[in-house]
């Protein structure tokens, strides 16, 4: 797997727009570009590091360190696309992107939001395809 680079794409539909993700893999860590809207920008950064739960118990926990542009809101999905895809890969995951969309609705957001959820647990179930 070094110097592999493997690029995945994931594309979601929604009624008035597409959220889109573009994944590349460094080694076993990986970046994610999400993209979507009217206007695709980058709006955050997240750097999600993968380490042991403090629990003690085995399992794997993430650390994520978070970089925002003013006043925009992509956090929200780049968070939770980063965390899950590291703690899936047990590695670092850079997620950054943002999706915009002049005038958006709570309704139209909550689709977008829903459509992060399935792309975290799309990461989750195919971390080993990347």
């Amino acid at each position: 797997m070094d110097g592999d680079l493997t690029v995945l794409k994931w594309e979601k539909k929604l009624s008035f727009s597409t959220l889109c993700a573009e994944i590349k893999t460094l080694g076993k860590d990986c970046v994610i570009v999400l993209s979507g809207g009217s206007l695709p920008h980058i709006g955050c950064a997240v750097l999600a590091v993968a380490r042991p739960s403090l629990l003690k118990n085995g399992e794997v926990s993430v650390t994520s360190s978070v970089l925002n542009l003013p006043g925009h809101k992509d956090e929200f999905i780049c968070r939770k696309v980063a965390e899950a895809a590291a703690k899936a890969r047990n590695a670092s995951v850079l997620c950054t992107g943002g999706f915009h969309f002049d005038e958006i609705t709570e309704e139209q957001i909550g689709e977008v939001l829903e459509s992060a959820e399935e792309l975290a647990e799309w990461t989750w179930k195919n971390a080993e395809r990347f």
